[in-house]
């Protein structure tokens, strides 16, 4: 009898533990472009087929769209065609201006394209001129989510400094003077580099980190490479920050740095390799 109530207990259990497990929705992993722009610049396609091979769920461009420059139809079709999607875009405040705005919308909603990012902007880099920066991003976002797109900033390490701001980075202003719909595009390599968390970042503006550029960066002092789990951030971490508290839906690999002569595809590669073992480490963890 004792044995039958443990089976229906477990039984009982099965369900919600499987419900559990399926409720733990991982992020895809995309690539940013720019990690490998000299072969975008020669052949978009050639390298759009190697980094499918390689197994990435997505691509986010950098404005460079080789052949297909006025056709995002095709381009969506043959992202379609290798098993890619396109996780997001880098654009500059121009391309939202009134005169640009219709055909950059329109180019990025045929190219099925998430999220449009501004990857940098000079004038958040010093605290008597972040508040531009931040006028133009509260400006701008409600322009963009109206076409059904959404709209956020990526950082450098200028953006992890004080700035003037006391203990807030600059960074911090910008997240606390937009509204929580605006993209806090993390560069976490950057963040690390300037001596900060990674993870605490996502966790202190929750629901903000739809998309990430996981980026291995070394700081003064560091032993190791720059190749994702080669080197000191703490990806455990970062990933649970994530998925519990981000609202993350891209992982975007990002390389700029190639060590050992590994040519820019190669450290790519490897990067998202070690990627993979950290996603791994952490699922069993769970």
């Amino acid at each position: 009898m004792k044995m039958f109530r443990v089976l229906l207990i477990t039984l009982t259990l099965l369900p919600g533990l499987a419900l559990a497990e399926a409720d733990i929705k991982l992020p895809g992993i995309s690539v940013q472009l720019w990690s490998v722009k000299d072969e975008v610049e020669k052949d978009l396609d050639k390298t759009l087929v190697q980094l499918a091979e390689m197994g990435f769920d997505g691509v986010e461009f950098a404005r460079n769209f080789g052949p297909y420059a006025d056709n995002p139809a095709a381009l969506k079709a043959r992202l379609d065609e290798l098993g890619l999607a396109c996780s997001g875009a880098h654009i500059d405040f121009d391309s939202l201006n009134e005169a640009n705005r219709y055909h950059t919308f329109a180019f990025y909603h045929t190219l099925g394209c998430p999220t449009l990012i501004v990857p940098w902007d000079e004038r958040a880099f010093a605290a008597d001129t972040v508040k531009q920066t931040v006028a133009d991003l509260n400006r701008f976002l409600p322009v963009v989510n109206a076409y059904g797109l959404d709209f956020g900033y990526h950082n450098h390490a200028q953006e992890f400094s004080t700035g003037g701001h006391g203990s807030e980075t600059l960074w911090d202003y910008i997240a606390t003077h937009t509204p929580d719909n605006l993209v806090l595009q993390q560069d976490v390599g950057w963040s690390y580099f300037a001596g900060h968390d990674p993870a605490a970042y996502v966790r202190a503006y929750p629901n903000r980190t739809l998309t990430t550029h996981y980026k291995a960066k070394l700081r003064e002092g560091d032993n190791g490479k720059v190749l994702i789990g080669q080197d000191n951030i703490d990806w455990q971490a970062l990933l649970s920050a994530n998925i519990e508290a981000g609202g993350t839906h891209w992982l975007v690999v990002e390389q700029e740095e190639y060590p050992d002569n590994l040519t820019p595809m190669q450290a790519v590669k490897k990067s998202k390799q070690g990627l993979e073992k950290e996603i791994k480490k952490w699922k069993q963890s769970q």
